[in-house]
């Protein structure tokens, strides 16, 4: 349809650093079949993603939304935390 905004991307990776303030780095892992070999192969990629209230700690797997940019390297916005890290 015409004027139909876009979806944006939702993925789910498990959080890697919470050291910058307001702001995680997460890890998503993919795992793709090669098209000849048929073999799985993981990716992993690192985005930096919004965290507004800094309720995110590292180990914890969370739900990332795609947004605007937000800084010079960050367009992605925590939207939930689906586990907490086990501490201790």
């Amino acid at each position: 349809m015409k004027g139909d905004k876009p979806k944006k991307k939702i993925l789910v990776g498990t959080v890697i650093s919470d050291k910058m303030n307001k702001t995680v780095t997460v890890e998503v892992e993919r795992r793709r079949r090669h098209p000849m070999y048929e073999k799985f192969m993981t990716k992993h990629i690192k985005i930096k993603a919004h965290d507004e209230k800094k309720i995110a700690s590292c180990g914890d797997i969370v739900k990332v939304i795609e947004t605007r940019p937000i800084s010079k390297d960050k367009n992605w916005r925590v939207i939930e935390i689906l586990t907490k890290a086990k501490r201790g």
